[in-house]
């Protein structure tokens, strides 16, 4: 600063409040300290800053998988909020590992984040509580915390599948297959729950053996549609949980020599250039991400209410798939 200060010809004050933004620097002499800045290179020096202000201007947010296109957009809606409030975004994925979160998020925490976003994957999250009584910011998007009180930010994970199956129930069908992730992740578990719902809602009885819950990899996802579409008494009819599982049942369905309606939870790319388009219960991913964030700055600059639970709304989009009746012979009307 002593050298910037000399080449502008002003006093170490003056550079200072460029630096940091600060009013009372005339537009000439922003220019000469800023021309002589860029000639020689200086960065200011953030650990100096980290130790006067305790703050590292960094927010740490720990994903279930960076590579899942779901994530993609709620990763950037976050990374937009931090870069407007001058912070910098942290992440890594915990690949579905409640001992992976943990240790990610407790790394976070000890490289003096400010805050953290978690989407959970585990259900105990008493580990965190003395981080946050020592003051990092936390809020849990897309599943609620367990076994602590924290913000979470959540889609309406029952309703968006009650909507989807009484879709189908709509265009005639009577036997639905669901096919979800592990039971123990809360957004399975409330779909599943929206899938029950809207069959009682329609007087109609549910066989056991229609419910598939378990891993999302391609592996058991195939063999267990075709469980449900080619045993003796075949579905008419799928519901997939995520959009993982879509991707796997539209390859087992279109093997078939009949066609199979299909209503799946989330939106994935090129759903609508398939023939016929896949119906989707949509998130809004970005919207999750950007709620979660915004709340996050929220309790960083002071904000002290009692946790809340924000639910935002999915939407219900017809490409096709799902308005497809059921095949005569196969189980259909009532």
């Amino acid at each position: 600063m002593k050298d910037v200060a000399a080449r502008a010809g002003v006093g170490l004050k003056t550079v200072s409040r460029v630096v940091n933004g600060e009013p009372g620097v005339t537009q000439d002499t922003e220019r000469r300290v800023r021309d002589a800045i860029a000639a020689l290179g200086f960065r200011r020096n953030d650990s100096a800053r980290i130790l006067r202000k305790g703050r590292t201007a960094s927010v740490g947010l720990v994903l279930e998988d960076l590579a899942d296109p779901f994530y993609a957009p709620l990763n950037r809606a976050v990374e937009e909020v931090a870069r407007a409030h001058g912070a910098l975004l942290v992440n890594g994925s915990s690949a579905e590992d409640a001992d992976r979160e943990r240790e990610l998020a407790l790394a976070l925490c000890a490289r003096r984040v400010d805050g953290l976003i978690v989407i959970p994957a585990g259900d105990d999250h008493r580990y965190l509580e003395p981080e946050m009584a020592a003051g990092i910011a936390t809020v849990f998007a897309d599943r609620p915390a367990g076994r602590i009180s924290a913000d979470a930010v959540l889609s309406d994970n029952f309703g968006g599948a009650r909507e989807g199956v009484a879709h189908l129930i709509a265009h005639g069908h009577r036997r639905i297959g669901f096919l979800g992730d592990r039971p123990r992740i809360h957004t399975a578990a409330e779909r599943l729950r929206g899938y029950r719902a809207a069959m009682a809602g329609a007087g109609l009885p549910v066989d056991e053996r229609w419910v598939s819950l378990g891993p999302t990899g391609p592996e058991r996802v195939r063999a267990e549609a075709e469980r449900l579409l080619r045993g003796p008494e075949p579905v008419t009819a799928l519901f997939t949980g995520n959009n993982r599982v879509t991707v796997t049942a539209v390859r087992v369905i279109a093997r078939l020599p009949r066609p199979v309606a299909l209503v799946g939870f989330d939106d994935l790319e090129l759903a609508d250039l398939l023939s016929p388009g896949i119906t989707v219960i949509a998130q809004d991913p970005a919207r999750l991400g950007r709620t979660a964030a915004e709340l996050l700055f929220r309790r960083l600059e002071g904000a002290e209410d009692a946790p809340r639970r924000v639910e935002l709304p999915t939407r219900l989009i017809p490409r096709g798939s799902g308005e497809l009746p059921p095949v005569a012979g196969h189980g259909g009307g009532a």
